[in-house]
């Protein structure tokens, strides 16, 4: 084994495979910091590439790519807000707060030491546990697959925002959304309201983008001041701090390196919920809870290192039963053919100097990846400090262009629309966003665990099951646990335990809970027309939802009751919301007429004019730099399929 593991070493740094790796982690860099883009986006991309390459090239020139897309897709997470990544969706709860309190650059410390850190353990795992990891996966079966979901929704939901129904009743909202389209079992086609576009269901980055970018460039408009709320000249923050905080608590490290290992392993999972994991374990485990959700560094140490350190462990399925561990392993297991190789015997056998060159891959890209951006992490910072009109307009390029890679279709920019006035809505009620985008994620495995469990377990004796029961335990104390939390804070109104700060209006709250429970009415009884295959998810969602939209209308009347009474209200400012809304239609109009290369431009233009009040000749210079660039990476680097408009096709 240590001939093979010098001999895969020995490969990689020989050349050309190092220069493409070093190519792959500057693409993959650039991937992971734009919205919209990721590792599984870059895989598909970068695969027809490598089908002159050899073996190690062509593994080193993907990896390296893969490797660092979770590296530097904190940069968006922490200065706008908006998760880069699926994977750096927990990260923005308290990484972006630090920004606004002008810590970005120590969050960027943090968060790059224990990416390279994660990366380098997972790797590290790789290389020595292929050979016991099987009994483990294999203890895995549908019903664990099952109730591992709940659990990862009960973690979130319990844990984001101030209480536990609101933030239960976003996950089942995230699980009702996902039914949308045919079902997982049968191919019905459920709740598409006769729309083709929804036939397939909601696409997950224009609904991400849309819950997300929206709202934040919305608030970076209302208040035309920079990310950071605090001046520059008062924040001593340092990305040397950063690198502190990781030695500090590096005991959070370990245990979260060993998270992102443990459901990295298990095939279906990956990045969909390995960072909320790990960041509900550093709050609960956390013995001072009241800093969580307002720019607590632990809150980017955890999930940082747990999602790199899964990529490493993604991989074990993926070479040792050829089971794709994440999306992204099943293009790997393209590339794997291309290059005539099988996963399985062959990997740990006669091709093992190969199965090394992957692992040192893994090491090498993200050591490089995380120094590379330690290097420009305070030239990054500084964007925090920049005015909002003037990174608005680049960044609502990225969003709407990345929204619109989903399918190439205007439904992207409806879905991104209509879910922007829903996560701005979500915002301003005090509802929290992450448990919903990870119930969506979520429901399409959990549907498919429930079919193939009540089919080959039964209804209930599955729940007897070793690692079920330990599961139901977990989550049982999960929500007592945060029942008693949310109890011990009424009582002790100096402690604050909200994970995800945001502003509770009863006012706003109550009817978009009541939507909700509207909703969960409605798809219920539709469920009753449809075949059993169809319709047992939406049911078994669908009754819980109903009775935890009961309950937090029962909040919100309370609430709603105290401002009538004279308690503390919210200010919004929703006619100048409603007009920057109104500007984001108007580019999708100037779209159907002159197509994306023009539009977007010009809407940069007008918006700098319009809204910013800077001079023309600022604008045009600003526009053209953003037409040259919809050029190159767009149209002839990524080759966009454009919207054909009226007038230029």
């Amino acid at each position: 084994m240590l001939e093979a593991a010098w001999i895969g070493l020995t490969l990689v740094v020989q050349w050309p495979a190092l220069g493409y790796l070093f190519g792959g982690v500057l693409i993959g860099l650039y991937f992971g910091v734009v919205p919209g883009l990721s590792g599984l986006v870059g895989m598909a991309i970068l695969l027809p590439f490598t089908f002159e390459m050899n073996s190690i090239s062509a593994f080193a020139f993907l990896l390296g790519m893969f490797a660092v897309t979770t590296t530097s897709d904190t940069i968006a997470s922490v200065l706008l807000g908006i998760p880069g990544t699926a994977a750096s969706q927990a990260t923005i709860l308290d990484g972006h707060p630090m920004a606004k309190q002008g810590e970005a650059s120590r969050a960027f410390g943090a968060a790059f030491t224990v990416s390279a850190l994660g990366g380098v353990i997972g790797a590290i795992f790789l290389g020595f546990s292929i050979p016991i990891v099987r009994p483990l996966i294999l203890s895995f079966a549908s019903p664990e697959f099952f109730l591992l979901g709940v659990l990862g929704l009960t973690l979130v939901g319990s844990l984001s925002g101030g209480s536990i129904v609101k933030g239960m009743l976003s996950a089942v909202l995230g699980l009702m959304l996902s039914m949308v389209g045919y079902a997982e079992m049968g191919g019905i086609a459920r709740y598409h309201f006769d729309l083709n576009y929804l036939l397939d269901g909601f696409l997950l980055i224009p609904l991400v983008l849309g819950l997300f970018a929206v709202p934040e460039l919305l608030d970076l408009a209302l208040r035309n001041t920079p990310i950071s709320q605090v001046s520059k000249e008062r924040s001593q923050s340092t990305m040397l701090d950063g690198v502190r905080d990781v030695f500090t608590h590096w005991w959070l490290v370990v245990r979260c390196a060993a998270i992102g290992i443990y459901i990295g392993m298990l095939p279906g999972l990956g990045a969909t919920i390995v960072d909320w994991v790990a960041y509900g374990h550093a709050v609960q485990s956390s013995k001072d809870k009241s800093k969580f959700g307002k720019g607590d560094v632990r809150g980017v140490i955890a999930p940082e290192t747990a999602n790199n350190a899964m990529k490493g462990a993604a991989l074990i399925p993926t070479i040792a039963f050829g089971i794709p561990g994440m999306p992204a392993m099943a293009i790997l297991l393209g590339a794997f053919a291309i290059q005539g190789l099988t996963p399985g015997p062959e990997l740990l056998t006669t091709q093992l100097h190969i199965t090394f060159s992957l692992v040192w891959t893994l090491v090498i890209a993200n050591v490089l990846g995380a120094g590379l951006l330690m290097i420009w992490a305070n030239q990054l910072a500084r964007v925090s400090f920049i005015k909002g009109h003037l990174i608005i307009p680049s960044v609502v390029l990225f969003v709407f262009m990345g929204a619109w890679m989903a399918s190439s279709n205007m439904g992207d920019w409806m879905t991104l629309m209509a879910f922007g006035v829903v996560g701005y809505l979500m915002k301003e009620s005090g509802l929290p966003r992450p448990p919903l985008i990870l119930g969506f994620i979520l429901g399409p495995i959990m549907e498919n665990a429930l079919f193939i469990t009540n089919q080959a377990y039964g209804a209930v004796d599955w729940l007897l099951r070793p690692v079920c029961v330990v599961l139901v335990l977990l989550i049982l104390g999960t929500v007592i646990y945060s029942l008693w939390a949310g109890h011990y804070q009424r009582r002790h109104s100096d402690l604050d335990r909200n994970v995800q700060a945001t502003t509770y209006d009863p006012q706003w709250s109550l009817p978009l809970v009541l939507v909700i429970l509207t909703w969960a009415v409605y798809s219920t009884w539709q469920a009753f027309s449809l075949p059993f295959d169809a319709a047992m998810f939406p049911v078994v969602i669908g009754v819980p939802a109903i009775v935890l939209g009961l309950f937090g209308l029962g909040e919100d009347r309370r609430g709603w009751a105290q401002v009538r009474a004279g308690g503390p209200s919210v200010k919004h400012d929703f006619p100048r919301a409603a007009l920057f809304m109104l500007s984001l239609v108007f580019l999708i109009g100037a779209t159907v007429v002159l197509g994306q290369r023009l539009a977007l431009p010009l809407f940069v233009a007008l918006y700098l004019v319009i809204w910013g009040k800077y001079s023309w000749r600022f604008a045009v210079l600003y526009a053209t730099v953003c037409w040259l660039f919809l050029q190159l990476m767009f149209d002839q680097a990524i080759h966009v399929l454009w919207y054909p408009s009226l007038l230029f096709g």
